[in-house]
C-alpha cells in the first residue's frame, strides 16, 4: 500500500493496477491486507478505487476513536457500499440507538453513502 504514493508514477501505477487486479481475483486477501495496513499506519490512505470490486462482505465499523484510522474505514465502507449497500446501510443503521447522539464517524459515512448511492 505503501508504494501507492511513491514519487514515480509510473511506480504508483504499476501498484494501483496490481492492487485492482488482485482485488478482483483475491477480494478477502485485499480486506485483509487494507485491515493490516490501517491497524499498522498512523495516517492510513488506501486508494479507494480497488475496494469496490474486491469485497464480498462489508467490513465492521470499529470503535476506536483514532480520527485517522476512523477516516480511513468510513472511506472504505463507503466504497464497498457502492457494491453492497444494503449490507453496509444495514451496519451503519445499527450504530443510530434512541436518545444517543451518534459518533460523528457514523453519521459522515451515512452522509457519504447516500452521496455516493444517489
Amino acid at each position: 500500500m505503501d508504494a501507492t504514493t511513491d514519487k514515480d508514477p509510473l511506480v504508483q501505477e504499476q501498484i494501483y493496477n496490481a492492487l485492482c487486479y488482485l482485488g478482483e481475483s483475491e477480494p478477502e486477501e485485499i480486506l485483509n491486507s487494507c485491515d493490516e495496513y490501517l491497524r499498522q499506519h498512523d495516517k492510513p490512505q488506501i486508494p479507494r478505487q480497488i475496494l469496490p470490486d474486491a469485497v464480498s462482505s462489508p467490513p465492521r465499523f470499529l470503535q476506536e476513536v483514532i480520527r485517522d484510522w476512523q477516516q480511513a474505514a468510513s472511506d472504505v465502507l463507503v466504497a464497498v457500499g457502492q457494491r453492497f449497500i444494503n449490507k453496509v446501510m444495514e451496519e451503519v443503521l445499527t450504530k443510530f440507538q434512541p436518545g444517543i447522539l451518534p459518533h460523528y464517524f457514523v453519521v459522515q459515512t451515512f452522509a457519504n453513502l447516500s452521496v455516493s448511492n444517489g
